[in-house]
């Protein structure tokens, strides 16, 4: 064999390990803290967060079965490998706690949002012109034309994917365009029915929301806002906002009992302090048509024909073309056929439709309609549908790989079944803290000190072999503690520290098979340049079975189980393979170097003295 070539491989899986740790994503400030690996909660403490969760229609509290299923999916979002160690929990009839390791405000920022991903087409859009409305400019400086809805092309996000031949699709204007279809159009997707499409049942509740809210803004105001049609133009007259200026004082939750014509006609309702802060679900219903803001932009939306169920799974990835973070989507069989219905009908719209002209009015040179992705509240992307899609997509934007997981993650694991609230977000003290740390690490210290004073004193010069492992292992599984932590959050707590402690026994036994093996052939009367070799080859199987069990233990383990033994699991599992690692690349091959020096034959000095000294005089090497 050529042990430099197993060293030169170990070497280099170090330099890109520790790349990594010093100059990988998420590395930041001073050597010290790039070197720190993310701890758990128990050891450093951490960040908890209340939700509470919104009464039903009835006045009374969501059912418990909604609130163990909303906890199970808050605790996906934030713990998606179960390495995080996160931990959630209902307290009392509406509330769910949740609390991470460290400063993570941003992690727990959006966890609570429901998540509830809708695709529909834009029927109208206008500006959002509530300010100019409110307090119209004088005769001097009128403006020569109304406020225009702006939708950047070059920071809103876009949905793409996989299209028919010769289609594509396109951002929010100033895009290149795809040549159309040279094929035959298909025929139109077919439109929702009347029952569908109609108003929205209003309840009691809503009839007395709306009287008191026709009291707020004046009997004369509401009755000019219910014959509106179309947006009120102020590019003509600047003054023909004030007959509703009551509404500007609504607040979100008045302004969503009005209906969806009127949030959109009445020029002083606006985006920021009203639409926007309407509450969690307001526009959720799949068959009614509603009204969301964009970049500037009011839009008035169609019912929803593609939702997030229809999406079968959404990852993040780096695209390599635009080196930008995109979520990818991949839908259901049902939900394919419904997404490529909804951009054949944004692609090949009726004569009839407005759609075309809400997309010039957003982007300029359009010619096909837009397709707004909607989640709970928010528009994060209203593309131009440039091609009847057939395949793959996605949406792109000013992601980065956190923002991009964030959403993947609140698409891929379902939308909450209960609408939340943050309540209150505060910082918890440790539960063991860092006696309990310094105890554990400790304890580690202990028994590799037990395991090489043992290894020199039985085996000498083989000791410094066992010892360099031993610290080889420990650095690999100390850089991918860090890597891991950044990449995958994982945090290392109490229970992973005593996993890594157990995977010491492990490294040991495996130590033990090969060197007993080799005092073995040694016995038999071989010279140490010839037992190596062969006591490896009879020791291997029986070292990597041995590692195997362990290591499906572990993964049994870490499936079936939560919390901390899950990470106990991870952590017995990830140094039981460092182990191995180890084994092949390094301890065999500086074993073959250790045979070819005088030290080591020496029965003294390498620790194989009684074998060789009941090895028979007459047996030649082998």
């Amino acid at each position: 064999m050529h042990p430099g070539r197993q060293l030169a491989v170990l070497g280099l899986l170090f330099a890109i390990l520790y790349a990594l740790v010093f100059f990988g994503a998420g590395a930041k400030g001073s050597i010290h803290d790039r070197l720190q690996p993310k701890l758990g909660l128990d050891l450093v403490g951490g960040t908890q967060a209340t939700y509470v969760a919104s009464l039903q229609s009835n006045g009374q509290p969501p059912p418990q079965t909604s609130m163990e299923e909303a906890r199970k999916i808050i605790d996906q979002r934030v713990n998606a490998l179960g390495v995080a160690e996160a931990e959630v929990v209902v307290e009392g009839n509406r509330n769910i706690v949740v609390s991470v390791a460290g400063e993570a405000d941003d992690q727990l920022k959006n966890v609570g949002q429901a998540a509830q991903m809708r695709f529909r087409k834009v029927l109208k859009a206008t500006g959002d012109n509530a300010a100019v409305a409110a307090n119209p400019p004088t005769a001097s400086a009128a403006p020569s034309g109304g406020a225009a809805p702006s939708a950047s092309a070059g920071t809103a996000p876009k949905v793409t994917g996989s299209a028919a031949p010769s289609a594509s699709t396109g951002g929010q204007g100033g895009g290149e365009k795809a040549p159309s279809p040279s094929a035959t159009p298909s025929a139109p997707a077919p439109t929702p029915s009347a029952s569908a499409a109609a108003p929205a049942p209003v309840t009691t509740d809503v009839k007395e929301q709306r009287a008191a809210i026709e009291k707020k803004v004046g009997p004369a105001a509401w009755a000019a806002a219910e014959k509106l049609t179309d947006p009120v133009d102020l590019s003509t007259n600047p003054a023909a906002g004030l007959p509703f200026k009551a509404f500007g004082t609504l607040t979100g939750l008045e302004v969503n009992a009005l209906t969806p014509e009127m949030q959109f006609n009445v020029p002083t309702i606006g985006c920021e302090n009203q639409l926007d802060k309407r509450p969690n679900g307001a526009i959720d219903a799949i068959n009614q048509k509603v009204v969301a803001c964009q970049s500037g932009a009011k839009m008035y939306l169609d019912v929803a024909k593609v939702v997030g169920t229809d999406i079968d799974t959404a990852t993040p990835q780096l695209d390599q073309q635009q080196g930008q973070w995109v979520v990818s989507l991949d839908f259901t069989s049902d939900g394919q056929s419904k997404w490529t219905a909804l951009t054949r009908e944004a692609f090949q719209p009726a004569a009839d439709d407005t759609c075309v002209a809400a997309a010039q009015a957003l982007s300029t040179g359009a010619t096909h309609c837009l397709v707004a992705v909607v989640l709970d509240k928010t528009v994060i992307s209203a593309p131009e549908i440039q091609g009847v899609l057939t395949g793959q997509s996605q949406i792109t934007g000013q992601f980065n790989a956190g923002s991009a997981k964030e959403l993947a993650d609140q698409i891929k694991y379902g939308a909450l079944p209960v609408t939340f609230e943050p309540a209150a977000t505060q910082s918890v003290s440790a539960t063991l803290g860092k006696q309990q740390l310094e105890a554990g690490l400790l304890a580690a210290a202990i028994g590799m000190a037990l395991v090489a004073i043992y290894s020199f004193f039985y085996y000498r010069l083989l000791g410094t072999v066992i010892f360099l492992s031993l610290i080889l292992s420990g650095l690999l599984t100390f850089g991918a503690l860090v890597v891991l932590g950044r990449a995958t959050g994982f945090t290392l707590t109490l229970a992973g520290i005593a996993g890594f402690i157990v995977s010491l026994g492990v490294a040991a036994d495996s130590f033990v098979i090969y060197f007993e093996r080799l005092k073995d052939e040694i016995h038999e009367g071989r010279s140490a340049r010839s037992a190596v070799p062969r006591a490896w080859a009879r020791a291997r199987r029986t070292i990597i079975s041995a590692n195997t069990i362990t290591i499906m233990a572990a993964v049994v383990l870490y499936i079936v189980s939560i919390g901390a033994v899950k990470g106990f699991a991870f952590a017995l599992g990830l140094s039981t393979i460092l182990d191995l690692v180890v084994v092949f690349l390094f301890r065999h091959p500086i074993m073959t170097l250790f045979a070819n020096t005088k030290a080591f034959m020496s029965p003294r000095v390498s620790g194989l003295g009684r074998a060789l000294k009941r090895a028979p005089t007459d047996v030649k090497e082998a």
